[in-house]
């Protein structure tokens, strides 16, 4: 992979890993159509690190209490019915599920998953399941009224995302609706729930950089770099967005996305299959 790979690689990161469109789909995509080779499950989970940076800092101070209160949870009886504690343990109940088959799907996600026709399959399927969700959504519930059962569904459908095409703010986004939480708080969700999984993931993976068929050292940071600057940007514009609009828009793209991939499958344009990983 060279440098201009890289920086292009990693703008494309930045821009989808928070919108419901599945960044880990269109990294796969961007790469065939430009002929590159894929650049791998492990690229992709480690410079999702960048964008998950952006959560942090944007997030910050929300984080900071979180860990801090979770902390004292532990040891201070005062701190066990905090607000902030109490969603520390619903980020690792939310969690569980992605840690638990992101293990028995691990072959599965560098190659199977990986095929463009499933990509083309899952972007308009849960496209259309967004926007059920968004449709049909109560959105009334609030973070202060999520459960542990509900924490763990927040789960199940952010493990989804280990296909790409899914996307994991979508999948977890579409949860949250059909739980019957407001569109602005399911996404604050998704986005504390993404950290543990995406830091876990990229830190499993990072190994993997720098080997003989792997994505290089240097070209893979230039990307996490890229991607954490332009991520933060659409952080800002996509909590601001959403406080007045739907999804609608979203499930569009992904609908359209979806049928152009498929014809151009078909049609001989793209190989399904391409890359190193098959």
């Amino acid at each position: 992979m060279g440098w201009f790979e890289a920086v292009i690689l990693g703008l494309v990161q930045g821009l989808t890993e928070f919108l419901p469109i599945s960044s880990s789909a269109h990294l796969r995509i961007t790469a065939a159509l430009a002929g590159w080779e894929d650049p791998g499950a492990a690229f992709t989970a480690v410079i999702q690190i960048g964008t998950e940076l952006a959560v942090v800092l944007y997030f910050g101070r929300k984080i900071g209490q979180i860990i801090r209160n979770w902390f004292r949870s532990l040891y201070k009886r005062e701190y066990r019915h905090d607000p902030d504690a109490r969603m520390g343990w619903l980020v690792i109940v939310g969690s569980i599920p992605i840690v638990v088959l992101g293990l028995l799907f691990q072959d599965d996600i560098h190659h199977t998953f990986r095929d463009l026709r499933i990509t083309a399959t899952v972007l308009i399927v849960f496209g259309i399941i967004l926007a059920v969700a968004d449709r049909i959504g109560r959105q009334e519930r609030t973070l202060d009224q999520l459960t542990a059962p509900h924490g763990l569904a927040y789960g199940f459908f952010q493990a989804l995302a280990l296909v790409p095409g899914v996307s994991r703010s979508g999948g977890t986004v579409t949860g949250g609706l059909l739980l019957g939480y407001t569109r602005a708080e399911a996404t604050e969700y998704a986005f504390l729930l993404a950290v543990p999984a995406v830091f876990g993931s990229g830190l499993y993976e990072v190994s993997k950089i720098g080997g003989a068929n792997s994505p290089q050292w240097g070209p893979t940071i230039l990307a996490t770099l890229v991607s954490f600057g332009v991520g933060y940007l659409v952080i800002s514009w996509l909590m601001n967005f959403i406080k007045t609009k739907s999804y609608l828009p979203f499930v569009i793209y992904r609908v359209a996305l979806g049928v152009a991939l498929f014809v151009l499958i078909f049609t001989g344009v793209l190989d399904p299959s391409a890359g190193p990983d098959f």
